[in-house]
């Protein structure tokens, strides 16, 4: 009974969708007619292409594909690698290794990659960063991006600049790093690099300071379309959190 009702409900929600979305009016009645079949068809045809259009929608198919098979896409990149041998391979194997949490094998695989004309290429030593970071070595971290704005004075990456205040923080150096966090909070896409400014600002005994921080961060969050918190929910509740504590 519990089935026939779930399957009911979806029916219906997708007959609902059909009419919304303007699609033509007879996948209804395969809806209707063939309730089991008429959705799959409805979702393989009509909803999966408009999804793979979507950043969105890419990364919900990939949370599907993960959960019915959780190696599936390491295993994947894994071939591909062993077939090819390219640095394109490498650097998709690595990546995935580290959405695997795998990250001193990533680490290996950004060191192949990072040799002849790609020796300095930016986005392979941000992987290497990022990589090392994850792997726990913060000064190689560290070692990694110097580097990277030395070969590379044009680069610019949001990521890598929050990640290089990550790196400096973590290795106790946290005037550089309160640095790169106020720099960081001006231009960065999101909330994470104020609230982690707004942090450090508290874990430096500076009380007044990281209290304006966060108010200002939680002031912009409530002027924020619905869709920015919900992306930001983490940082947005580390913020009220951090509020709390110094009584904002």
């Amino acid at each position: 009974m519990a089935l026939l009702i779930v399957t009911w409900v979806g029916q219906m929600l997708l007959i609902i969708h059909v009419m919304k979305t303007g699609r033509p009016f007879y996948w209804a009645w395969i809806l209707l007619l063939a309730p089991g079949v008429g959705a799959a068809a409805y979702l393989i045809a009509e909803i999966l292409p408009e999804m793979r259009n979507t950043m969105g929608g890419r990364r919900a198919m990939r949370t599907v594909k993960r959960t019915l098979d959780p190696g599936g896409e390491l295993r994947r990149r894994q071939v591909e690698h062993r077939l090819s041998g390219s640095v394109d391979a490498a650097r998709h194997l690595a990546a995935e290794l580290m959405d695997n949490g795998r990250y001193g094998e990533a680490v290996t695989h950004y060191r192949t990659a990072l040799t002849g004309i790609y020796e300095t290429d930016p986005d392979l030593m941000l992987g290497l960063a990022t990589a090392q970071f994850g792997d726990g070595d913060t000064e190689g971290c560290r070692e990694t991006l110097d580097a990277l704005k030395e070969h590379n004075p044009e680069f610019r990456s949001a990521e890598g600049h929050l990640l290089y205040a990550r790196a400096l923080e973590s290795c106790e150096e946290t005037e550089a790093a309160l640095q790169e966090y106020s720099a960081l909070a001006g231009y960065y896409p999101g909330a994470e690099a104020r609230v982690r400014y707004a942090q450090l600002l508290e874990r430096m005994e500076k009380p007044e300071l990281a209290r304006q921080e966060y108010a200002q961060i939680l002031a912009a969050a409530e002027l924020a379309p619905k869709h920015f918190r919900k992306a930001q929910k983490q940082w947005i509740s580390q913020a009220k959190d951090g509020a709390a504590r110094l009584k904002v």
